[in-house]
């Protein structure tokens, strides 16, 4: 692959995120929801940005569009998931990821932080679990097909068993309202990147 830093090469139009794919330092990037990469996202595949050609080949996935000079290449989840590697843990713990989400409880909006941490590949699917520690120290599931949100667990015992969850997109994130909670989940930490 080039060795031509992915930071200078992709422009900030298409949304890029996270600092090369699909390892650290790649020339090739996601590319999040921005108006040029919309008609190509689909939640059961990741959207990739390469430099050129040579680049976006060596990934596999299909070609989609070039946009700006830069390739596009849409890669199905399980292949994106595929190549030998596994998805590490993070020591002491049973998630892929962990990292601290905004979050939101009793109708407020989500500007409070919680810890969360992710499972990929959680379940036989492929569907990935975020479970999120509210203040009060109880755990709150959520969901995932690719990068979109699905459902949340409930229970009759927390009075979540009713709740309507609904969720709207803004740039790379999931904003997520469950009954009176809301969380913001970034892409990246859900599928990593």
């Amino acid at each position: 692959m080039s060795t031509t830093p992915a930071s200078s090469t992709i422009p900030a139009g298409l949304a890029p995120f996270g600092d090369g794919y699909p390892s650290a330092g790649d020339p090739c990037r996601r590319l999040g929801e921005s108006e040029p990469t919309s008609p190509y996202l689909d939640d059961s595949a990741v959207l990739v940005g390469c430099p050129g050609a040579e680049d976006a080949a060596a990934l596999g996935g299909k070609v989609v569009a070039t946009v700006d000079g830069v390739t596009l290449v849409s890669i199905p989840l399980g292949e994106a998931n595929a190549g030998g590697r596994e998805d590490a843990l993070v020591p002491g713990t049973d998630y892929n990821a962990t990292a601290s989400v905004r979050c939101g409880f009793d109708g407020a909006e989500a500007t409070d932080t919680c810890p969360a941490g992710v499972k990929r590949n959680w379940g036989e699917d492929g569907t990935t679990l975020v479970e999120i520690t509210r203040p009060d120290g109880r755990k709150r599931a959520i969901f995932f097909r690719g990068t979109t949100p699905y459902g949340a667990d409930s229970a009759e015992a927390d009075g979540s068993a009713g709740w309507s969850f609904a969720v709207s997109r803004r740039e790379d994130q999931s904003v997520i309202q469950y009954g009176p909670e809301s969380y913001v989940i970034v892409d990246a930490f859900v599928v990593g990147g």
